[in-house]
């Protein structure tokens, strides 16, 4: 189900921070898209502008200058409640810190999205379910955080963005506190939100290792795009040979 065309697109985003009585230039008019159906990689050292140019094209953060338009939408054009409702609606996130509820069940995490978008009792447990299923996680369903590693943590996280079947994808740092072998699995699926789901997924890392798993990477470095590339063969999760689960 993956359609090349264009899910997110933005031109010009600066973006200036105050330290003291000076400005750090974080982004520096970065023109950027992504596509529906694939994995576009955003990578770069720490502090070269990775998670701001996120945060901007999310609706997390608004950018001094630029545009961002985001499944035909003029994102910053938005006012506040359309803004939340947007990203609640169609985005999903994936953070390096999980984000989790201590006293919640990995189904209660899922559901707890699912009800806010308007589903009914009935109707965000089973989505929550399937969407715990797709990560392996169907016999950890009523374990909360604290019983569970970081691994499937992690897929928990992806399970809640999941679950709402996402246009847009956005995950900063998915694997920094995952061995490589749950990195790996986390990859995949992200892969396949793309893939099967024709997710236009954006991701944020410095791990070298997830390029492979790219349709697209772009470096950026000191607020500028240095490189950008499409990657010819990336491989693929197929229904036969879906990703080794890790019970880590």
């Amino acid at each position: 189900m993956s359609s090349n065309h264009t899910a997110i697109r933005a031109s010009g985003i600066y973006k200036r921070f105050k330290t003291g009585r000076s400005h750090i230039e974080v982004l520096k008019r970065v023109d950027f898209d992504a596509n529906h159906g694939e994995v576009t990689m955003v990578m770069g050292p720490s502090g070269s502008g990775k998670s701001t140019l996120v945060a901007a094209l999310s609706g997390l953060l608004k950018p001094d200058e630029g545009k961002v338009t985001a499944l035909d939408q003029d994102l910053w054009s938005l006012r506040s409640g359309k803004l939340d409702k947007f990203r609640l609606d169609h985005c999903g996130f994936i953070f390096q810190g999980f984000n989790l509820f201590a006293a919640l069940t990995a189904l209660q995490q899922v559901e707890i999205v699912l009800k806010y978008q308007g589903h009914s009792k009935a109707v965000a447990r089973e989505k929550a379910a399937n969407a715990l299923m797709e990560v392996g996680l169907e016999t950890r369903m009523n374990q909360r955080p604290s019983e569970l590693s970081g691994g499937e943590k992690q897929r928990v996280a992806i399970a809640r963005a999941l679950a709402k079947t996402p246009q847009l994808l956005f995950a900063d740092e998915p694997t920094s506190a995952l061995d490589g072998e749950n990195g790996q699995v986390v990859i995949k699926l992200l892969q396949r939100a793309a893939k099967q789901h024709g997710a236009a997924v954006i991701c944020v890392t410095h791990d070298p290792r997830l390029e492979a798993y790219a349709d697209r990477v772009i470096h950026l470095e000191d607020g500028h795009i240095l490189s950008d590339r499409r990657v010819d063969a990336a491989p693929t999760t197929t229904a036969q040979h879906q990703p080794a689960l890790i019970e880590a």
